[in-house]
């Protein structure tokens, strides 16, 4: 049965289009307005705002909590302290990366892990008989996100004291009435806030946050946009950037942290003391040098796509939507070197840009490939080069927001 969002009264009340779509079992509007790039600029020079309700949820309890996900997780949770969150993975035996989430402590023994996919029964195998409890609690919190260089404008009015919030940092609050939380994090690579609420507030929350934002250009925004924010920001999308390694059908469709860029999060390998699933393989992986590729940002050459089209009597297209599916990358020799999960047309950098992977050794900033398109039926290379992800990150994305008064849109290319 297609599940509702708590705040799916309100979305429908707003949804211009009629467009819907399926994301985890639940109805998620595409777009509100009749141009997605309306809703996307509305993220880049104001505040977006995004149901994300549907995201799995589980709340995981007990006095063994943190040895427990430090046995599960990939990154360590060990560091992090009540108030605190971290992006996180989690692999298989083999090293190969099942999913990401965010994961956020409340207390010594609390947490709340988010994820994309389904995945209680294969956390609850794990437990061993731990002293810990996993609860999917998805559709008891509702969720919403705040995007944008006016996000803290507009929830600072609501709930006091976020001046202070860092990147991944989280606290309670009350807004509309309702006790909520609100935590220093999104999928835009933006300024932004998410607010978690108890599912029966969902309505009260949701009309406290429009009439704040609506005096700063709020907009509802849908998948459309919120996609293409994550790509300029370099943010994987699950099932389209990688597979979920159970489910792969093969090697060719699963991926390490160290391909996907994400190796960052494997701080003390060698740490006897925590022996996560995964580790021995990623161990070997670096100590042999068995990666097969590393996951990259790719600034198309403006002037050599122009002229490809051009001579083929063809308007060089500028699409802003996000284009899914392997799209070749090669050398100048015509020999494939990597291939491209994500592209778009980046309204904000009016460049194209797209996530690829290439081979370990051309992931280096400024490294020149080709980019494969399809032009009156033939394959097509045009220039490409290699940057690091990601492409667009403006400094209000980590800046206090107290000390960061200037909104506008601002971002850089590696």
């Amino acid at each position: 049965m297609l599940r509702l969002s708590p705040f799916h009264e309100r979305v429908a009340a707003v949804n211009q289009t009629s467009l819907w779509s399926h994301w985890a079992g639940h109805l998620v509007v595409d777009k509100y307005q009749m141009s997605e790039k309306f809703e996307y600029f509305a993220v880049r020079n104001a505040v977006g705002l995004f149901d994300s309700s549907p995201l799995y949820k589980y709340r995981i309890v007990g006095p063994d909590a943190e040895r427990y996900l430090s046995g599960v997780l990939a990154r360590d949770p060990r560091p992090l302290q009540p108030g605190e969150a971290q992006y996180t993975i989690w692999c298989d035996d083999r090293g190969f990366v099942n999913e990401d989430g965010v994961l956020f402590r409340f207390g010594p023994d609390e947490f709340l892990l988010t994820a994309a996919e389904p995945n209680l029964a294969y956390f609850a195998n794990l437990i061993e008989g731990r002293a810990v409890e996993i609860h999917e609690v998805t559709e008891e919190i509702g969720s919403l996100a705040l995007q944008g260089p006016r996000a803290y404008a507009v929830l600072s009015q609501l709930a006091p004291g976020l001046d202070t919030l860092r990147p991944f940092d989280h606290t309670r609050a009350e807004i509309g009435g309702a006790q909520v939380t609100v935590s220093r994090t999104g999928f835009t690579g933006d300024l932004g806030y998410e607010v978690f609420c108890d599912a029966r507030d969902a309505n009260a929350v949701w009309d406290a946050v429009v009439a704040a934002g609506t005096p700063h250009g709020l907009l509802p925004i849908g998948q459309t946009a919120l996609v293409m924010t994550r790509i300029e920001a370099g943010l994987l999308l699950v099932n389209v950037d990688f597979e979920v390694s159970r489910f792969a059908e093969n090697d060719e469709h699963r991926s390490t942290p160290d391909e996907l860029g994400l190796g960052w999060m494997l701080t003390g390998l060698d740490d006897d003391s925590r022996p996560f699933i995964g580790r021995r393989a990623l161990v070997a992986e670096r100590s042999t040098g068995a990666s097969r590729w590393r996951m990259m940002g790719l600034l198309v050459d403006p002037f050599d796509y122009q002229r490809k089209f051009t001579e083929a009597d063809m308007i060089p297209p500028k699409d802003h939507v996000p284009v899914y599916g392997d799209m070749m990358v090669y050398d100048d020799e015509v020999k494939r070197v990597g291939y491209a999960t994500s592209f778009m047309y980046s309204p904000v950098l009016q460049r194209h840009i797209a996530l690829a992977r290439v081979r370990p050794d051309l992931a280096v900033t400024g490294t020149r490939v080709n980019l494969e398109f399809t032009i009156n039926h033939r394959y097509v290379q045009v220039a490409a080069d290699v940057v690091r992800n990601p492409v667009f990150r403006p400094a209000r994305r980590s800046a206090l927001p107290g000390a960061n008064n200037d909104h506008r849109t601002q971002g850089a290319i590696a």
